[in-house]
C-alpha cells in the first residue's frame, strides 16, 4: 500500500508588514506594482495587527489531520501556500522525503475560478515529480461546509434581529475576480466561479430558513486588469441602504478563516463606508480553525483518497 497524505493549499500571508514587497513580487510573478499601492497594501496590514490567516490553517490541517484519524485514516496533513512560506515546492519536496507516494490535495478556496484554484493545481502538478495526486477543484456545495457557515450565520442573526427588533436581511460575500479571466473564449467554457458563489451563497440561506431578505456581491475589486465581477459590495450597500435599512449582516462565504480580505476590507473599510449610509454592518465570526470546517475538509479528503485507491484496484 503505498503512503498517503493530504495536502491542504491557501493563499498564504507575510508575518510582518516589512515583508509585503516581497508577498507581492510572489502574488503578481514578479510584475512590479506601483509604490502607492504597495505602500497602501501595508497601511491595510499595518491597521490590522497582522494576518492569521497561516496560523489558522495550519490549526485547520492539525484538525482535519484528528478528523481522518478518528475515521480510521492515520494520514498526516500538510499545508502549504501559493504565495508565501511554507511554499508548495519546499512542503511538496518534503512530502516526498518523508515517503509520500499519493496524496489528496483540496485548496481552501470552496469555489472553483482559472483564476485562483486553476492556479493552485497547475503549481502543485509542476512540483509533484512522481507523486501521484487527486486534486479537489472545487466544493463550493459541500453539505458540511454549508452547515459550518449557517452554524456560524444563525446564532448572530438572530443575535442581532433580536437587538433591533426586526429580522436583517444578509449580504453574502465572495472574492471577486476580472471579468475577463472568468468568459467564455474559443475553445474554453466560462469559468464556474460566479455560479458557484452564488450557488454557496443560496444553499447557506437556505439552511437558516428564518432568513427572509438576503442578496450577495463580490467584494476585493482590483485596480487593474479591466472590469472586475460585481456586484460590488459598496454598490450593494447603496442599494440596501436606499431601502431604508439600517442594520446588516454580511457574511464572507468565499473565505473559510480571517485574513486582510476580513479584517480589513469588511472589518474597517466595509464598516466605515456603511456607517456614511447610516447603516450598520456587522458580520458573524469566520470559519477559522473550527471542528466543522475540518469535518468538510476531512470528508473531501477521504473521498480523494478513496480515488486514489479505486486506480490501483
Amino acid at each position: 500500500m503505498p503512503k498517503q497524505a493530504v495536502l491542504l493549499l491557501a493563499h498564504g500571508t507575510p508575518e510582518t508588514v516589512e515583508q509585503i514587497p516581497e508577498y507581492l513580487r510572489n502574488v503578481t510573478s514578479g510584475r512590479p506594482l506601483p509604490q502607492p499601492v504597495i505602500e497602501e497594501i501595508q497601511r491595510r496590514y499595518a491597521l490590522i495587527g497582522h494576518s492569521p490567516l497561516t496560523e489558522i490553517t495550519m490549526e485547520q490541517g492539525r484538525l482535519v489531520e484528528a478528523e481522518l484519524a478518528a475515521a480510521g485514516l492515520p494520514v498526516p496533513v500538510y499545508v502549504a501556500m501559493r504565495n508565501w512560506r511554507p511554499t508548495i515546492p519546499y512542503v511538496m519536496r518534503k512530502m516526498r522525503a518523508d515517503g509520500v507516494e499519493e496524496a489528496a490535495v483540496l485548496c481552501l478556496a470552496p469555489q472553483n475560478s482559472r483564476t485562483s484554484v486553476g492556479l493552485y493545481r497547475r503549481a502543485v502538478e509542476a512540483e509533484a515529480d512522481g507523486l501521484r495526486i487527486d486534486f479537489t477543484e472545487g466544493w463550493a456545495q459541500h453539505p458540511l461546509l454549508i452547515e459550518a457557515f449557517a452554524a456560524r450565520l444563525r446564532p448572530a442573526w438572530t443575535k442581532l434581529s433580536e437587538e433591533v427588533g426586526a429580522p436583517v436581511p444578509v449580504l453574502f460575500t465572495a472574492h471577486s475576480v476580472p471579468c475577463r479571466t472568468i468568459q467564455a473564449s474559443e475553445g474554453q467554457a466560462a469559468d464556474p466561479y460566479a455560479e458557484e458563489a452564488r450557488r454557496t451563497a443560496a444553499l447557506v440561506a437556505e439552511r437558516v430558513p428564518e432568513i427572509s431578505q438576503w442578496s450577495s456581491a463580490f467584494q476585493s475589486q482590483g485596480a487593474s486588469g479591466g472590469p472586475w465581477l460585481g456586484p460590488t459590495v459598496e454598490q450593494s450597500l447603496e442599494s440596501i441602504a436606499a431601502s431604508d435599512v439600517r442594520t446588516l449582516l454580511l457574511q464572507p462565504i468565499g473565505f473559510l478563516c480571517d485574513h486582510v480580505e476580513i479584517l480589513y476590507d469588511v472589518d474597517i473599510l466595509f464598516r466605515e463606508f456603511a456607517a456614511k449610509l447610516h447603516l450598520r454592518l456587522e458580520r458573524p465570526e469566520s470559519l477559522n480553525a473550527s471542528i466543522p470546517l475540518a469535518r468538510a475538509v476531512a470528508d473531501l479528503a477521504q473521498q480523494g483518497l478513496a480515488r486514489l485507491n479505486s486506480l490501483r484496484s
